[in-house]
């Protein structure tokens, strides 16, 4: 009996890599569509690399010529014109679309966050957007049956993606003792995944019928405070740093390009419940705790000394904001 065949489009970022690995590992048919430029997340062996634009119909089609996969996973869809539902329509048994856990309601106003939690997040125009290829991917299933499965991450990462507000220059903070602004009071819970537990999960779902037209949060269970992600990093540095907690707001105020990220989804407390997805994939579960993959983090940026990049706009920011903050920690 032949592999089941599955497309990712996308497939070599920080959510879909792993997914990628792992499908192989389970024995799939992997191809992947995307402009074939990443470095550092190269292809198993075994991979079919498909090259084009996703962002263009016509180039999309070409790639995929007549060919029929049982599943495409779509990873890199943030708008509802830019997904591909008539360029697989009838071509394949299952179509999963990457949505995310910032489409529930924010702030929520009960935890643990489900399946059933409301989608709302008056805050962020990314989550709303992936909210409207929720309901016209829905609509699609409803009128026509195109079978749709949804996945909600949290927040994913892998050893090149720093959580923090500066990436690596808040360890760069760190090591130099200066303080390191952290939002809020540090106390609120986040979720954070790595990418390995993710995939097992998002496999998992891989060719289910019993997932068609479902939604599913994919997401650990273990939700540290801020200030434990940040000190997590700091002891994988090798130092204790010196946290500098700044309001929200005024983070937001004094640097519009975070304002977004923060005030939809950072600045919140987010506890998920993984219950539906165990209940089709019993295998998932969190394996990697946010300690060790942030030894992962560290080694990875110290390994090379060009990855470990400065910026000199957010330092001098950070300094500022440090400077009216009347206590560190």
């Amino acid at each position: 009996m032949s592999a089941k065949s599955v497309l990712f489009i996308g497939g070599t970022g920080v959510i879909s890599s792993a997914s990628v690995a792992l499908a192989v590992e389970k024995g799939w048919d992997v191809s992947v569509l995307n402009r074939g430029r990443s470095t550092d997340r190269p292809l198993p062996d075994g991979v079919e690399s498909l090259t084009g634009d996703v962002r263009d119909p016509d180039a999309v089609a070409r790639a995929i010529g007549s060919r029929s996969f049982d599943v495409v996973a779509d990873f890199l869809s943030f708008t509802p014109d830019q997904m591909h539902i008539d360029q697989v329509r009838g071509n394949t048994g299952q179509y999963v679309f990457i949505s995310s856990a910032s489409a529930y309601q924010t702030p929520p106003t009960r935890l643990p966050i489900t399946e059933s939690t409301p989608l709302q997040n008056p805050f962020w125009g990314y989550s709303r957007n992936k909210i409207a290829c929720e309901d016209a991917l829905i609509a699609e299933y409803r009128q026509s049956g195109f079978p749709v499965t949804i996945v909600r991450p949290s927040h994913t990462y892998d050893r090149t993606l720093l959580p923090t507000l500066a990436g690596w220059t808040d360890i760069d903070r760190m090591r130099r003792g200066v303080p390191v602004v952290v939002h809020g009071d540090g106390s609120s819970l986040w979720t954070i995944t790595h990418t390995r537990d993710f995939a097992v999960g998002f496999v998992g779902l891989l060719g289910q019928r019993a997932a068609i037209g479902e939604a599913f949060t994919i997401t650990g269970d273990e939700a540290p405070t801020w200030d434990v992600i940040y000190r997590a990093l700091g002891s994988a540095a090798g130092v204790e740093p010196i946290l500098a907690h700044v309001t929200t707001d005024a983070i937001a105020a004094a640097a519009p390009d975070l304002a977004d990220g923060l005030l939809g989804d950072k600045t919140h407390s987010s506890v998920f419940d993984n219950s539906k997805v165990k209940s089709l994939v019993p295998d998932f579960a969190q394996r990697t705790l946010f300690t060790d993959g942030a030894r992962e983090i560290i080694e990875w940026y110290d390994a090379d000394a060009s990855r470990r990049v400065v910026d000199a706009d957010k330092n001098a920011l950070f300094d500022r904001l440090v400077a009216g903050t009347p206590h560190t920690v």
